[in-house]
């Protein structure tokens, strides 16, 4: 009942907003095509071709590991989710290896962190490259504490899987089942960009709060890109500017939590040490990108 009346609640708020659900939603169809669509779509592409291609299976365990977070870790979200459920899907790693992957191989791309964030925001490639580190880092500790801790628990047998024979080349069955990932991320980007703005909008109005403070922080739970944006438009050249970014950037925003775990949970991949490692990742990567900034 309480979700049925939130919704009417959101629905009366665009009907009685439309221009400014119609800015929001501008803003996040015009941030997918310049800023995510042109990353995001060749390296989704590359990787499930990759991923289809006839190839010799990886025998080793950390060899796995390591393929998946590669392959997984350095194309932005949510390819680490594409690739772990594809490697899951092929019997390639076990339900329960999947699951700490998901949670591990979850960054955003390194073309964003250095380019966009480093060189456009910081004015500077190092800090970029600095702060790619220290999302590396948190995720590449997560994931031995948590095969060291549990590891024994979840280690379960893989069950070999036949190839399927497919009459259509890889190439093509990798971009049909890119579309679909790409899909998802452009309606989760717009529609949580014209929400947030809508939130933003109503609160400041309602009460006495700064739009700009009320923006960035709807922005950094709804969708993360936006909120950098927003961040930067408010709060550049402040002292805790650098520590924001790295905040918002680990918090990743509803957007991109949504596209996950819609991948996963099609892939019947547990979600919950996921849920934890987003937890850790909001806490430890500001503190690492400030000891090493």
């Amino acid at each position: 009942m309480s979700n049925v009346l939130v919704i009417w609640a959101l629905i009366i708020l665009f009907i009685l907003q439309p221009d400014v659900a119609h800015e929001g939603a501008v803003t996040g169809a015009q941030l997918f095509t310049t800023a995510l669509l042109p990353y995001l779509l060749p390296y989704i592409i590359l990787t499930q071709w990759l991923l289809k291609m006839p190839s010799k299976r990886v025998t080793g365990q950390w060899s796995r590991y390591i393929k998946a977070y590669v392959l997984g870790s350095f194309g932005g979200f949510p390819v680490g989710a594409v690739t772990v459920s594809e490697m899951k899907k092929n019997g390639e790693i076990s339900a329960a290896e999947s699951s700490l992957l998901v949670a591990s191989c979850h960054a955003p791309g390194p073309m964003f962190i250095i380019g966009f964030v480093g060189n456009e925001l910081f004015g500077n490639t190092t800090s970029g490259w600095k702060l790619l580190i220290a999302i590396h880092l948190a995720n590449i500790i997560f994931f031995i504490l948590a095969m060291s801790i549990i590891g024994r628990r979840y280690q379960e047998n893989i069950v070999p899987i036949v190839p399927k024979q497919h009459s259509t080349s890889p190439l093509l069955r990798s971009i049909k089942d890119s579309s679909s990932v790409i899909l998802l991320v452009a309606t989760t980007v717009i529609f949580f960009s014209s929400l947030s703005n809508v939130l933003s909008h109503s609160i400041s109005s309602v009460f006495m709060v700064d739009m700009g403070v009320t923006e960035t922080l709807l922005l950094a739970v709804f969708e993360m890109t936006s909120g950098v944006q927003s961040a930067t438009e408010h709060f550049a050249g402040d002292a805790i500017y650098p520590m924001l970014i790295a905040a918002i950037l680990s918090i990743n925003g509803l957007s991109i939590h949504m596209q996950v775990m819609t991948i996963a949970k099609a892939a019947g991949i547990r979600i919950f040490p996921y849920i934890i490692a987003r937890v850790w990742n909001t806490l430890l990567v500001p503190i690492l990108f400030i000891w090493i900034y």
